[in-house]
């Protein structure tokens, strides 16, 4: 059987209608290719149809300050994305006049663009004859071909990369790198893939041989840290609160916040209540202090799972430097904290 032309001809009939394929201008392809990243179709169009309104060119977006950047990005989380999106949309605008690299080499030197986005942008917009290797790509290879390497090792990449190049019919990298994605997201899923509709089920060595929901391999144990959140909810007489920029590196670089209390293990109530009394940043703490969750909200972040409590606490006088609740709102926030903001506010 001829992998490649049998799955040129299934992405043809199944393929679905999404805006970035209707176009070979690498702009939009790009923004998608962010947004995608980690994000499946479903959840990332919004946000897809939100910055190619709010930015239709490369200029706008780059003239943008990044607060307005991250708010658009709210909830889509990995922040990271969004602040290299913006870093390269600058460095397009003003250093190349706009104009993206037509590339493969020279789209990997933009920031925020890894291999797999270079190769996206290089074969969906110029047809470049460059393979993508992504998880639905290590995912469909592995069972079709039974490839039992570790795709968490150093050298899985290289395998792969080159046995897509093997595949990859000349002068169709546009259509073959859209196909092969696009079989493993509709087709062969990570989770009970309907083997008996495939049009490989004669063919797939992971289904003959039985070996389907073992494959790929992937041996990398995630470690994850458990962090202890306490956010304090300050409001005043004029029913202003009290936000911070996170301004230091790590999770959430740039988004706002309430002041917080962190420590390293579960603490009881009373011991934060002491701390919230003894904290410094906000004088005049009167006894109305309200614990808004008793029970710890647990977000959970790639490699990190937060444990988070809300203290509602009412101050005397005036905030210093304080802000209005709903003023609040517009600034850019983890989406843990916005949904309290929008569903538990004072």
């Amino acid at each position: 059987m001829n992998f490649s032309k049998v799955l040129l001809q299934w992405y043809l009939q199944n393929k679905r209608d999404l805006p970035w394929r209707n176009t070979t201008n690498p702009y939009p392809i790009w923004l998608s290719e962010i947004i995608l990243q980690q994000t499946r179709v479903v959840q990332g169009m919004p946000y897809y149809l939100k910055f190619t309104t709010a930015f239709p060119t490369i200029f706008d977006l780059a003239n943008a300050d990044e607060e307005t950047v991250l708010k658009l990005w709210q909830g889509l989380g990995y922040y990271s994305r969004a602040r290299n999106l913006h870093k390269t949309a600058q460095i397009i605008a003003f250093e190349l006049n706009g104009v993206f690299p037509n590339t493969y080499a020279d789209l990997l030197k933009l920031k925020g663009v890894g291999t797999y986005t270079a190769a996206a942008i290089a074969s969906f917009s110029y047809n470049e004859d460059v393979p993508v290797v992504d998880g639905n790509v290590l995912r469909v290879f592995s069972r079709y071909f039974d490839i039992e390497t570790d795709i968490s090792s150093s050298g899985a990449k290289s395998e792969f990369t080159s046995l897509a190049k093997e595949l990859l019919p000349a002068g169709k990298a546009n259509i073959f790198n859209q196909a092969i994605m696009e079989f493993g997201a509709l087709q062969c899923v990570p989770k009970n893939p309907d083997c008996g509709s495939c049009v490989f089920n004669e063919s797939c060595q992971a289904l003959q041989k039985k070996k389907v929901t073992q494959l790929p391999v992937n041996l990398k144990k995630l470690k994850v840290t458990k962090r202890y959140f306490n956010y304090l909810i300050f409001s005043d007489e004029t029913n202003q609160t009290l936000i911070q920029k996170r301004t230091a590196k790590g999770i959430w670089h740039n988004l706002y916040e309430f002041p917080v209390i962190e420590t390293e293990n579960p603490e009881t109530d009373e011991t934060i209540l002491a701390l919230i009394h003894n904290q410094k940043q906000i004088p005049n703490v009167t006894n109305e202090v309200i614990l808004f969750n008793s029970e710890p909200i647990i977000h959970k972040l790639s490699h990190q799972h937060l444990n988070i409590k809300f203290w509602k606490i009412k101050v005397k006088g005036i905030i210093s430097n304080g802000i209005e609740c709903n003023q609040a709102k517009k600034f850019p926030f983890p989406i843990v904290i916005y949904n309290f903001i929008e569903q538990d506010w004072f």
